[in-house]
């Protein structure tokens, strides 16, 4: 009989019962498309992924992501869970370098050591900046006035492979007012501009050893808000060096994400621009919560 281990990891964290969780199934080549997607339904957690093979394919592991609704081509923080329990339970040599076939292509993921703890990092696809949005209706959406939204920076759609809108915000207590007016979020935004995640960020923190205060909403995937989000994380990084955000061509961040939620997160954000091209790199910790097998 087939058995389908699973690991549950908390990501961007430095603790158990904060970051973003995330579930991960391992030897999930027989289970079914439907199959998968009941179980991240029944599992319930912001996105769970399935290890396809242990074996790689084009010098990467095969790996599924699903959220709650949908199948997804990428995602942050299931991308450097997904590589921990690749690393820590799966293969034989916990090697410091390893790729993930994913929806969107072939995401590296490398481990380095910071303070005595195994940081994963990602290196994102080219970001694509897309249309500029209209700062009032932001704030509509947001349940802000106009004066929350930093108007010296657009807001701005940006993907590394999940779109992202950037919504720069003037103070720590404005991001921490936000309450999304849904009738305006779905009768106007998303009828307008599709479903997008929102990242609303401002350089006031509430530790002072981070760099920016973030919160994320994507309400049309079931997930009001989300304590640890790479893939957008990675939109900002791009963001904050296209429009010269801190004056440089070259960052190196500390974000914080999730308190707002009770499941403060850790998130770190490399960017440089050479020449026309961006790269983005976006790393954390991972700590393993529990481990079970699917019945």
């Amino acid at each position: 009989m087939d058995t389908h281990p699973f690991h549950i990891v908390d990501v961007f964290t430095t603790q158990r019962f904060a970051g973003n969780q995330l579930a991960v199934f391992q030897e999930a080549s027989t289970l079914s498309d439907e199959e998968m997607q009941s179980l991240a339904r029944e599992m319930n957690y912001s996105e769970v992924t399935f290890i396809e093979s242990t074996e790689t394919r084009n010098g990467g592991y095969d790996v599924r992501i699903f959220d709650p609704v949908a199948e997804m081509a990428f995602a942050g923080h299931p991308t450097l869970g997904t590589a921990h329990v690749l690393r820590e339970f799966v293969l034989d040599d916990a090697p410091d370098r390893l790729v993930l076939n994913l929806g969107v292509g072939q995401i590296p993921v490398r481990v380095e050591i910071r303070a005595g703890r195994d940081e994963y990092w990602m290196r994102q696809i080219p970001p694509a900046f897309d249309r500029q949005l209209d700062a009032s209706l932001l704030a509509s959406v947001l349940g802000l006035s106009d004066s929350d939204i930093d108007t010296d920076y657009p807001v701005q759609v940006v993907s590394t492979g999940l779109p992202t809108a950037i919504v720069p915000v003037t103070s720590l207590d404005a991001v921490r007012d936000i309450r999304i007016d849904h009738e305006v979020y779905y009768d106007e935004f998303i009828d307008e501009f599709g479903e997008l995640m929102l990242l609303c960020f401002t350089p006031e923190t509430v530790r002072e050893a981070n760099d920016l205060h973030v919160r994320v909403f994507a309400d049309y995937s079931d997930v009001p808000e989300d304590p640890a989000t790479g893939s957008s994380n990675g939109c900002l990084a791009a963001y904050l060096v296209e429009h010269d955000y801190f004056g440089t061509d070259e960052v190196d961040l500390s974000v914080e994400q999730g308190y707002e939620m009770g499941r403060p997160s850790q998130l770190h954000l490399r960017t440089i621009r050479t020449d026309d091209e961006i790269e983005v790199r976006v790393g954390g910790s991972v700590v393993p919560v529990a481990r079970g097998e699917l019945l």
